[in-house]
C-alpha cells in the first residue's frame, strides 16, 4: 500500500517514540471494563480478544454486553455505563460535531473493512431481474447497479405506494452505502435538514432505521422492501428464502472502512494506559482473525454463533465469513475480502476514512452548510487517534506477535486517492470539497436544502 507524502495540515504522529514503545511495562488505570456491541459479525475482534484471553493478558477484566440498538449503545458510552463499544464509523464523528447526541468520542482502532450488503425482497428481486444483464449461464452479472431498481420504484409509485428501504442508523456506514448505491443508479435517497431529520426530503426511495437483527423480519412483514445491513442479516434472508442480496459494500467501495472501537475523549485522557492496552488486545484479535489465510475463521464462526454474541446459526455466519457470499439462493460467489479484520491495514484509523464519512454527511445535509477543507481535517484529527494505535502496534511488535511491515509506519494518515467505487468516481481525502462537488446527486458547493427549495 502506498501513501501520500506528509502534508502540513496533519499533525505529525507519535509513531514509536513514546516510553510505551520502548518496552516499558505499563499497567491499566482501571482494570474492570464493560464494552458494548451490536449482534453483528464485525464485533468479532471483541469476542476473540475476550475468548482467547488477550484482554486478560493486558490485565484487563472485560465484560461484553449486547445492546438493543446503536443509540442505546452510544448513550451507554457517553453516560459511562459502558467504557467503550463497537461503533458505527460515523458515530464518533457525528457525536463530536454535535449531530444527534453531542459528545467528544474518539477511536484508536478500526475494527474491519467491508462486511455489509444490500438485500431486497423476493418480489422486488423478481421485478429487478428483467433489467439486469445476465451471463451465458443465465446468472446475473455483478455488480448490480441500482439502475435496475429504477423501473421497480416507478412501478410502486404508479400503484400509489412508496418504495421503502431500511438502514441501521442515520450516521451508519449502511445509510451512506445505500445512498451511494441508489444515487449512482440515478435514484435520489433524500436529504436531511435541521428542521427535517427524516432524511426523506425529495427522496425517490424512503429510507428509515431498523435495528440489524430485525431487518429480515421487517422486510418479510412488508414494512420495508429491502435494506442495507451487516452480516449475518443478509445471508439470513437467503437462508430463510425471503430475499436476495443484490450487492455487497465490497462492490460499492472496495475495502471500505466499517466499524470502529469508540471511547469518550475524557475516558482516554484519564486512562491512557487502559486505552493503549485495550487497543493492543484488539490488534492481536484482528491478527488472529486474518492470519494464515483466514485459517481461524471456522473457530471464529463458532464463537460468534453463541447466543451471548451474534447468536445466529453457524452456517449463516460462515456463509459470508469464510471467503464466499451467497446472492440468489444457490448463487455462491468468491469474495475472499468480504470480511477483513487486519490485512490491508484494516485496523489503522486513517484520517481519510473519517473524512469520507464527513463528506457523506455534508452531501446528504446532515452537515447543513458548506465547510472548508481545513474543517474536515481538524474533525478527523480530533476523533481518530492513530498515535494511540501506533504505540499499541509497537507493543504488539515488541511482544513478537507481528512485524513492522504489518503496520503503516510513516503514513500521514491519508490513503492514496482511489476510484475503487461502483461508479468509478475518485476519492481523495486531502480534497474533501472537490470530492463532494464531483458527485451528481446531493448537496455540493454552498448549497443548502433551503437554497435548493427556493430554486
Amino acid at each position: 500500500m502506498t501513501f501520500k507524502k506528509p502534508i502540513a495540515i496533519v499533525a505529525s504522529l507519535f509513531m514509536s517514540t513514546s516510553a510505551f514503545a520502548q518496552g516499558e511495562m505499563i499497567f491499566p488505570e482501571i482494570d474492570e471494563l464493560t464494552f458494548g456491541f451490536i449482534k453483528l459479525t464485525d464485533m468479532a475482534p471483541l469476542a476473540v480478544a475476550y475468548e482467547l484471553g488477550y484482554f486478560e493478558d493486558e490485565g484487563l477484566y472485560v465484560t461484553l454486553e449486547p445492546q438493543a440498538n446503536w443509540k442505546v449503545l452510544l448513550d451507554g458510552v457517553i453516560d459511562g455505563n459502558l467504557h467503550g463499544a463497537h461503533m458505527l464509523a460515523g458515530q464518533p464523528l457525528a457525536a463530536t460535531i454535535g449531530y444527534g447526541t453531542e459528545a467528544h468520542i474518539v477511536t484508536p482502532f478500526s475494527m474491519d473493512l467491508n462486511g455489509n450488503g444490500i438485500t431486497v425482497s423476493n418480489e422486488v428481486w423478481d421485478m429487478m431481474k428483467p433489467h439486469i444483464p445476465h451471463d451465458a449461464d443465465g446468472k446475473p452479472i455483478h455488480p448490480i447497479s441500482a439502475e435496475a431498481l429504477v423501473p421497480v420504484v416507478e412501478e410502486f409509485n404508479n400503484q400509489g405506494e412508496s418504495f421503502r428501504m431500511g438502514m441501521v442508523f442515520p450516521v451508519s456506514t449502511h445509510n451512506y452505502e445505500l445512498r451511494y448505491w441508489l444515487a449512482a443508479g440515478g435514484l435520489h435517497p433524500g436529504l436531511y435538514s435541521p428542521e427535517n431529520t427524516t432524511g426523506q426530503i425529495d427522496a425517490d426511495v424512503l429510507l428509515s432505521v431498523t435495528p440489524p437483527p430485525q431487518m429480515p423480519a421487517t422486510m418479510e412483514a412488508g414494512t420495508i422492501h429491502g435494506y442495507c445491513v451487516g452480516e449475518p442479516w443478509n445471508q439470513q434472508a437467503v437462508f430463510k428464502g425471503i430475499g436476495v442480496p443484490v450487492i455487497t459494500d465490497y462492490q460499492i467501495w472496495k475495502n471500505n472502512p466499517e466499524k470502529v472501537f469508540g471511547m469518550t475523549a475524557e475516558f482516554v485522557e484519564e486512562n491512557p494506559n487502559t486505552a493503549l492496552l485495550v487497543t493492543k488486545a484488539l490488534i492481536r484479535a484482528a491478527i488472529w482473525l486474518d492470519e494464515n489465510d483466514n485459517a481461524n475463521r471456522p473457530e471464529a464462526v463458532e464463537i460468534l454463533s453463541r447466543p451471548n454474541y451474534v447468536g445466529a446459526d453457524a452456517d449463516v455466519i460462515a456463509a459470508s465469513m469464510t471467503g464466499t457470499f451467497e446472492f440468489e439462493k444457490g448463487d455462491v460467489r468468491d469474495i475472499p475480502d468480504f470480511n477483513v479484520f487486519f490485512r490491508h491495514y484494516a485496523t489503522y484509523p486513517f484520517y481519510s476514512d473519517a473524512i469520507w464519512y464527513l463528506t457523506q454527511m455534508r452531501r446528504w445535509g446532515q452537515i447543513p452548510e458548506a465547510k472548508d477543507d481545513q474543517w474536515y481535517f481538524d474533525v478527523a484529527e480530533k476523533v481518530y487517534r492513530p498515535d494511540i494505535y501506533m504505540q499499541a502496534a509497537q507493543m504488539v511488535i515488541d511482544a513478537g506477535y507481528a512485524s513492522a511491515e504489518d503496520f503503516p509506519f510513516g503514513t500521514n494518515g491519508f490513503k492514496e486517492p482511489t476510484n475503487a467505487f461502483l461508479d468509478g468516481v475518485t476519492y481523495d481525502g486531502t480534497q474533501p470539497n472537490a470530492y463532494i462537488n464531483s458527485l451528481t446527486i446531493g448537496l455540493s458547493g454552498v448549497e443548502t436544502v433551503s437554497s435548493l427549495a427556493a430554486q
